[in-house]
């Protein structure tokens, strides 16, 4: 008895109800395989201590560990507060496109009000899709001493006036703009401001002040007048003091006898500056103290001149 050949058509009809068995059962699924990924491990470190907040640097060790396929990754960063369990803050930073097997480094920075303690958490996302997360907690942060030289205070600025030229000596008017950029009240600081010579080295004059207390992100101007000879070229520093330690500096120039290039730029020439043109002295000016009790005041001499006559005439006319 011979075999029986299948028909073309017999074979189509069976390779169609193989395939749509084999579909619902599961036989046939999409090759890509699915990404997985692990946050292996974080770090956290203190980058910088200030007397209010702290610098933060976490960085977040990301592995991939199967997947064939290459999307988009990112990883959010979550700090809430340990206390009242607030979101802090929170930032995000893209990764691009992770290979399977490989381990990708992620250092964030952020800055910490330094109280207490937070939970720092990472997230990790591909496309949009969460794929992974890692947590790391910090404590007792107001307990970090602060760095020494980070008091909040910069020298943003400096502004000069000549206010008197006498006997080749010019008063100058110094105006230090202090800025304190910390996030609460800066102390009261003592600071030098003096003014040396720039090609000598010779101190003119030194006065000490002090900041006193600045509100954060404010700016003050305190005031000194320094007196020089007339005609040299002086460089004025401040020197901030933190007891007995300099914490700030800040520097500027004053040219009462600059150099300027010549024509060809082949040599230069010292101009010579009239200072007492820039002479700028207050339509009003503060008068010593001592030298209101010198000067008779006309509006109380009337006033006691009035009373006088007054008294003289009620003792006339009781008496006379």
């Amino acid at each position: 008895m011979g075999k029986k050949r299948i028909k073309p058509t017999h074979m189509l009809i069976l390779m169609s109800i193989i395939l749509l068995f084999s579909s619902g059962s599961g036989c046939i699924r999409s090759f890509e395989e699915e990404s997985y990924y692990n946050i292996r491990d974080m770090d956290i470190a203190a980058d910088r201590a200030g007397t209010s907040f702290v610098d933060l640097n976490v960085t977040t060790y990301v592995e991939k560990y199967q997947g064939d396929t290459e999307k988009n990754t990112s990883l959010l960063l979550k700090v809430y507060s340990r206390e009242s369990g607030l979101l802090e803050v929170q930032e995000e930073v893209k990764l691009g496109k992770l290979k399977k097997g490989e381990t990708k480094s992620v250092s964030q920075s952020l800055s910490l009000p330094k109280t207490g303690g937070y939970d720092v958490r990472s997230v990790l996302f591909e496309e949009e899709i969460q794929k992974g997360s890692g947590e790391i907690k910090v404590y007792n942060l107001d307990f970090l001493p602060a760095d020494a030289q980070d008091i909040g205070l910069e020298i943003s600025e400096m502004d000069f006036r000549v206010r008197r030229v006498e006997d080749g000596k010019v008063l100058i008017e110094s105006d230090i703009y202090l800025t304190n950029e910390g996030k609460k009240t800066s102390q009261d600081f003592r600071a030098l401001v003096k003014v040396r010579e720039m090609d000598a080295g010779l101190l003119a004059d030194k006065v000490w002040i002090q900041t006193g207390e600045i509100n954060p992100e404010a700016t003050v101007i305190r005031s000194v007048n320094l007196t020089m000879p007339d005609q040299y070229n002086y460089a004025v520093e401040v020197l901030i003091w933190n007891n007995d330690t300099i914490v700030r500096r800040g520097e500027d120039y004053i040219q009462l006898h600059p150099e300027v290039e010549i024509k060809d730029k082949t040599a230069t020439e010292a101009k010579k500056i009239q200072t007492s043109e820039f002479e700028n002295v207050d339509e009003y000016e503060m008068v010593p103290e001592e030298e209101y009790a010198e000067e008779p005041t006309p509006g109380f001499s009337l006033l006691l001149s009035a009373v006088l006559l007054c008294s003289a005439a009620v003792l006339r006319r009781r008496f006379g």
